[in-house]
């Protein structure tokens, strides 16, 4: 075999490892990420909150299952879903399953694409360019289903509304917006400059689009969540994500940044993927812990990340 033919097996023989490595374990390397965010008012003790997101559940994923239960063991001050739960008819009592400790905490929502429809077999390149704009659906997803059961454990649903809470003691205005993607949200029902005295406000949203991000800062919110990008779910080294699925900018795909002179926005990069497209590379499923701390702390700080690993 002479030198060019070697090195086309040797590329193959590389491209099939990354696929495996993508298909077989990254897909299933269940992390952690943590991140302290300067968005409270100066003195405020901290306030902890578990961030998590596309969930992508189907009813047979059982590490994923035991992965998300145990987190309630970080006791966090508030449980926060920003959506796409469900990739399955049957996913509901697995959803449940995994939740069913974190329930026992305080938790708003909202609902994603993936919880209405379900997904169906996509074109991946129609992902490496923004000029799709026909989206395709599948059957209804038994949301409903889901949305009474987290109402039941005393979780609010967020959709197009605004509520103020006391979590740990401390007063938060959290408002909502329903999915973007299908352009659900209806931003004017929560409209309007979010309470001064509060000690946090907090924006949530499943697609961090951008008209929705401005809004919200806009508002003087203090902090935004999302979902939706899966951090790119294929990020390339020195690159990052190739795609976000939104009009999010790839850098901003996942973590923390700001938004705007006031606003943080935190874009979870999500614990599962389409079952069409069951691949991750540079960007393992997680979760995220957030340390709310005094704006006069500084900039945020990432700590380092960790991961369980399992085998679903």
């Amino acid at each position: 075999m002479n030198r060019w033919g070697r090195a086309v097996v040797g590329a193959a023989a590389l491209t099939a490892a990354g696929a495996a490595y993508a298909a077989g374990v990254e897909v299933r390397r269940w992390t952690l990420r943590r991140a302290t965010l300067p968005v409270l008012p100066a003195g405020a003790a901290p306030l902890r909150i578990l961030h998590i997101s596309d969930l992508h559940m189907t009813p047979n994923q059982r590490s994923k299952q035991r992965w998300l239960a145990g987190l309630a063991e970080l006791q966090p001050d508030l449980v926060v879903n920003t959506g796409d739960n469900l990739a399955h008819q049957q996913a509901v009592p697995a959803v449940l399953r995994a939740l069913q400790p974190l329930m026992t905490l305080p938790g708003v929502f909202v609902f994603g694409s993936n919880d209405y429809y379900e997904p169906k077999p996509k074109n991946p390149a129609r992902y490496l360019t923004r000029t799709h704009k026909r989206r395709t659906r599948g059957v209804p997803l038994p949301w409903t289903d889901l949305r009474a059961a987290f109402a039941e454990h005393g979780w609010f649903d967020m959709t197009n509304t605004r509520r103020r809470l006391t979590v740990a003691g401390r007063r938060v205005v959290v408002a909502g917006v329903d999915d973007p993607h299908l352009r659900r949200d209806r931003y004017q029902r929560i409209a309007g400059r979010a309470d001064p005295v509060a000690d946090l406000r907090l924006g949530l949203t499943h697609s961090p689009e951008p008209r929705v991000l401005d809004a919200f800062a806009a508002d003087g919110y203090d902090l935004v969540l999302a979902g939706h990008t899966h951090g790119g779910q294929l990020r390339l080294p020195g690159y990052g994500a190739i795609v976000t699925n939104c009009g999010l900018d790839r850098s901003r795909a996942r973590g923390a940044s700001r938004w705007g002179a006031r606003t943080w926005l935190h874009v979870s990069a999500g614990l599962g993927t389409s079952p069409f497209a069951p691949v991750r590379f540079a960007c393992p499923p997680e979760a995220s812990l957030l340390m709310l701390v005094p704006r006069n702390n500084g900039p945020t700080v990432p700590a380092s990340a960790w991961h369980a690993a399992g085998v679903g």
